[in-house]
């Protein structure tokens, strides 16, 4: 059993870090996109328990998740930004995803993976 706790960190940085420390302890590469995380989990096999996801559902909700997406589009290429603008404005709509939702979609995408949140 893995343990992500989400008392070790408060944005997707620390997210990303926690990820790099549980899954990649002897590698010198971190997972540093969402992409990244989804590639890393596919040779992962078995539960994840998300320790204190209420307060990750929280740091990764709306006001980060909307800072995520004006930070894309403001960066222009490589990303498609009329659809991050359009993710943005379903965010905004209250028909969006936040980064939590993805980052939980992500891992039961999985199917050789049990999520537990906690």
């Amino acid at each position: 059993m893995t343990v992500i706790n989400g008392r070790h960190f408060s944005d997707l940085e620390g997210f990303y870090e926690e990820i790099s420390r549980l899954f990649m302890k002897d590698e010198d590469r971190k997972v540093g996109t969402l992409d990244g995380f989804d590639d890393l989990l596919y040779g992962f096999q078995g539960e994840i328990t998300w320790k204190d996801a209420g307060k990750s559902r929280e740091d990764l909700g709306f006001h980060l998740t909307k800072e995520f997406y004006e930070n894309k589009i403001r960066q222009g290429k490589p990303f498609n930004i009329a659809l991050i603008q359009q993710k943005l404005n379903d965010l905004i709509a209250g028909k969006g995803q936040t980064l939590f939702e993805i980052l939980v979609e992500i891992i039961q995408s999985h199917q050789k993976i049990t999520l537990i949140l906690n």
